[in-house]
């Protein structure tokens, strides 16, 4: 773990566990490649406004990556959390000086199965924001998993939205379908849209569920992964069309670190 370049002490990494106040991106890297790079400084860049009202400098932020990650090799996740170790828990209104952490983590296996998910009545705090609050996200997920789901997907005055750490999308008669209720559009989904556009938007009810064909996740680490089921309604997991957006999603040029 590097805090702006040097490695963290363990004060300021404790601020970010006992405050948690900050936000972050996490970028899947192969071999020193990241789909998305440019969305994913954009998105910090504008996150840092909406969270600490000041700019950050990506070029400084691609720099600090590229140090924490200079010869590693293979397929790993890097994640850049903007926050500052310095802002007291009784006053966040102080000036902020955000500070850059790198971290990163091995990814998850490949070919994972089929997601089965369970619709849970949820709106994550500013939904457009990747930010560091994950509590409620995480006790969704482990109530799900308690009650012999994968992971809960969240739904808002009977709208589905996004899950804890990934977007949904669904297929039809029609072709692709993104909700449209509030939420994080993650990289993944944006890279999607450019790579297999025509897809559209719309408020998909949960209550609806059953005239969908298909439906996935998608995030940086996962690309494209289907879901079987949504509470008891059952989907394709080899509808054609995943296979279509999974070798869209592998066939986007990355970008060099």
């Amino acid at each position: 773990m590097e805090l702006d370049g040097v490695p963290a002490t363990v004060d300021q990494i404790a601020a970010l566990g006992l405050v948690n106040y900050g936000h972050f991106t996490s970028m899947r890297v192969d071999d020193g490649r990241v789909r998305g790079l440019a969305l994913h400084l954009e998105r910090l860049r504008r996150d840092c406004g909406v969270v600490f009202g000041a700019e950050l400098d990506t070029d400084r932020v691609l720099e600090l990556v590229r140090r924490a990650v200079d010869g590693r090799g293979g397929t790993f996740v890097v994640r850049v959390t903007v926050y500052d170790p310095a802002l007291p828990l009784a006053n966040p209104g102080a000036d902020a000086r955000p500070r850059i952490l790198v971290t990163h983590r091995a990814i998850a296996a490949h070919d994972l199965p089929p997601l089965r998910v369970k619709s849970v009545e949820y709106r994550r705090d500013l939904p457009a924001v990747k930010h560091v609050g994950l509590f409620a996200q995480l006790h969704a997920r482990r109530t799900a998993q308690a009650a012999g789901f994968d992971d809960a997907l969240f739904v808002s005055g009977g709208e589905v939205s996004e899950g804890g750490t990934w977007n949904v999308g669904f297929v039809d008669g029609s072709g692709v379908v993104w909700p449209s209720a509030e939420q994080l559009v993650g990289v993944t989904r944006q890279l999607l849209d450019e790579a297999h556009p025509g897809a559209r938007t719309a408020p998909v009810r949960v209550s609806e569920l059953g005239g969908m064909q298909a439906a996935f996740a998608t995030n940086t680490s996962i690309g494209v992964r289907p879901i079987a089921a949504i509470d008891g309604v059952a989907f394709d997991a080899a509808h054609p069309a995943l296979a279509t957006l999974a070798k869209a999603y592998a066939d986007t040029p990355p970008e060099r670190l």
